[in-house]
């Protein structure tokens, strides 16, 4: 049996590589699975409800990018971290100003903490571990 210490992700970079992969699966249930479920429950069309976006693709780019430790990691993750903590901080400050609390947008809100959450796990890691983000 060969040891592996050393190579490969560390335990912390795996972890935030999973928790993305968990939240890509949980945004397109929530932004594309339960809108096209409800709009067929209520005989409407399939995108109704859909708020169409490809961060889903980023996060899942970003997910690998932890595991495979390409040469951009620890750019890939400050670059993206700040400018969806920037999105997300705007947006919030938008909604929270006059809150709509439907179904659409407290799925649309508590989806954007665990986002938020993410990235601000790794802008921390990127800044001040950034050896964690290498390979």
């Amino acid at each position: 049996m060969t040891s592996h210490i050393g190579s490969g992700p560390g335990r912390w970079a795996r972890f935030l590589a999973h928790l993305f992969v968990i939240l890509v699966a949980w945004t397109l249930f929530i932004k594309y699975l339960f809108p096209v479920g409800f709009a067929l429950a209520h005989n409407e069309p399939l995108g109704t409800y859909i708020y169409w976006d490809l961060w889903p693709v980023a996060h899942l780019w970003l997910a690998w990018a932890l595991l495979a430790k390409p040469w951009y990691t620890r750019l890939l993750a400050i670059g993206m971290s700040v400018v969806e903590i920037l999105i997300i901080t705007t947006l919030f400050v938008w909604f929270l100003a006059d809150p709509e609390w439907s179904i659409w947008r407290t799925n649309w809100f508590v989806n954007k903490v665990f986002v938020l959450t993410a990235f601000v796990l790794v802008l921390i890691t990127a800044l001040f571990r950034p050896g964690s983000l290498k390979g």
